[in-house]
């Protein structure tokens, strides 16, 4: 009787899981199946598939990658969301181990503040923070990657500091007795420990990066357009869309970020557990 509870709640817990599974991809697959539609039948029958009569081939990704420019925009954000991540990845991780590993009131405050960042709304402070990115000349690629620092911090250096407390202070005692100084045990002892953590944090902020529209859109405006960007340029006069176009490139947005969480989604649940229960 026991066991055959098990088997319906095991077959229920997969009915379950593959209805959720269903669920989360259809709108994926119904902006894949309408970007072969012409624009016309997108809205008449969108949750039909592609006939002789509505399928366009590859038009729509040729008409929206020529409107929008948009191997630039792809070049844009390709360049910002790996700079980005790596600016992210290289100072948070030494702020957190300086913090985990020297206890003094600063670092104390230090870790609380950057933490209670992470609880202040982007909604609060994007105004203010546009008129001092435009002030430091920060509204290009390369200045956009300093607010991204900013914004990414928070979270960053609490899953580090989680994960450096599991990492026994005796391996980097002994490291310095052996002569390395703090740069040279942080780089050759500390970082390689990091793996799984910095590569759960690296998926996080490169999935943030890629798909921010609000950021980019505020500090860098029209002349340096990311493809959260530059999809919205489609939007025609009188709210005519394109949406044959915008679909097509929708697509084109989603696959590079789907085939790197694909790469790097094993990695996830052991970072996660590691920083965030340790210590």
């Amino acid at each position: 009787m026991a066991k055959s509870k098990v088997k319906i709640g095991t077959i229920l817990l997969y009915v379950i899981l593959i209805a959720l599974t269903i669920l989360f991809l259809a709108p994926i697959f119904m902006v894949l199946m309408n970007s072969f539609k012409g624009k016309l039948y997108i809205s008449s029958e969108p949750f039909k598939l592609p006939t002789s009569v509505t399928f366009v081939g590859l038009n729509n990704y040729i008409g929206g990658i020529t409107k929008t420019n948009f191997l630039t925009s792809f070049g844009y954000s390709l360049f910002i969301t790996i700079a980005s991540t790596a600016v992210i990845i290289f100072f948070t991780s030494m702020t957190a181990w300086y913090i985990t590993r020297v206890k003094t009131k600063f670092t104390g405050f230090l870790y609380y503040l950057i933490v209670f960042s992470m609880i202040v709304p982007f909604q609060m402070v994007m105004f203010t923070m546009t008129k001092i990115a435009n002030m430091l000349h920060l509204d290009n690629p390369v200045g956009i990657i300093v607010l991204y620092l900013g914004f990414g911090a928070g979270l960053s250096v609490f899953m580090y500091c989680g994960f450096v407390k599991s990492i026994p202070v005796e391996i980097e005692e002994a490291a310095m007795i052996d002569g390395c100084n703090p740069i040279q045990t942080f780089f050759f002892i500390v970082v390689p420990l990091l793996k799984p953590i910095t590569i759960t944090i690296t998926i996080l902020n490169v999935m943030w990066i890629w798909n921010d529209y609000l950021l980019p859109y505020l500090v860098l405006g029209s002349e340096y357009k990311t493809i959260p960007t530059a999809v919205q340029y489609l939007r025609g006069g009188y709210g005519a869309i394109d949406m044959g176009a915008m679909m097509a490139l929708l697509v084109l947005a989603i696959v590079p970020i789907v085939i790197f969480y694909l790469t790097c989604q094993k990695y996830i649940i052991e970072g996660i557990a590691a920083g965030a229960v340790k210590g």
